[in-house]
């Protein structure tokens, strides 16, 4: 129970990884809000999980979403030491055909809900020596044909990102960003929709497996969120068997 007494909040919790992430949470003791734009996956997971996951139906790309989930978070568990930003939607296209848009989509419901909600929670994990975790994408570390908009924002979230983990650690928060590769509902329909892709994407992961958002991703979620990652912060951890390696 490596996270009894804590509360977190995780976005795009409803499902793909943020599910997982708040499964292996609540698996270990913690308590969960997490936040969801999708109703009925949101409300069959917080039933799975009886009292210890709320699930709270929000739009984060709406500027005065951020103090809404902190405020919840609050009042339904009595605080917060740990705050997942995991959400975002994309479109993919060539950077020529890449439009404003496609970048408003991205930054709007990635990097601005990850800026909003680490100064609305900031009060609160500075109080209880709490964590963040962001979430980056090799599509931007590589710079990954198609994914202008996308890398982008998840280049601009591991920023501001390392600013915070600079900023904050005299106030012992951690500020850490996991860039995943997991076989999530939209990864496999990106896999349906382009017969192939799944052969080329597994050529490249040397471990040659899809990770599992749970299994996987999840539990490294939980080592950050925990005791025992007090002192890493600014990092990006690379959860993606293999495929990027950081120099």
């Amino acid at each position: 129970m490596r996270l009894a007494g804590k509360v977190a909040i995780v976005t795009g919790g409803a499902g793909g990884i943020g599910r997982g992430i708040v499964r292996a949470f609540v698996e270990e003791g913690a308590q969960v809000l997490f936040v969801d734009i999708d109703p009925a996956a949101g409300e069959a997971l917080e039933a799975e999980l009886g009292g210890a996951g709320k699930f709270l139906r929000v739009d984060i790309s709406d500027e005065s979403s951020a103090e809404t989930i902190v405020a919840a978070a609050v009042e339904q568990f009595g605080k917060l030491d740990i705050l997942v930003n995991n959400a975002h939607a994309s479109r993919q296209a060539p950077l020529l055909e890449t439009t404003q848009e496609m970048l408003d989509l991205s930054f709007g419901t990635g990097f601005y809900p990850t800026f909003r909600l680490m100064k609305a929670a900031h009060a609160q994990l500075a109080e209880n020596q709490g964590s963040v975790i962001n979430f980056a994408s090799g599509a931007g570390i590589d710079g990954s044909p198609t994914q202008a908009s996308y890398a982008a924002a998840k280049e601009a979230i591991r920023a501001i990102s390392r600013v915070a983990a600079n900023e904050w650690a005299p106030e012992n928060i951690n500020v850490n960003i996991i860039s995943p590769l997991a076989l999530t509902e939209g990864v496999q329909a990106y896999i349906e929709a382009n017969p192939g892709i799944e052969e080329a994407l597994l050529a490249k992961t040397p471990m040659h497996r899809f990770g599992d958002p749970q299994a996987d991703i999840g539990r490294v979620a939980v080592f950050l969120a925990s005791k025992d990652a007090s002192y890493i912060t600014g990092q990006t951890l690379m959860v993606d068997g293999g495929t990027v390696k950081l120099r």
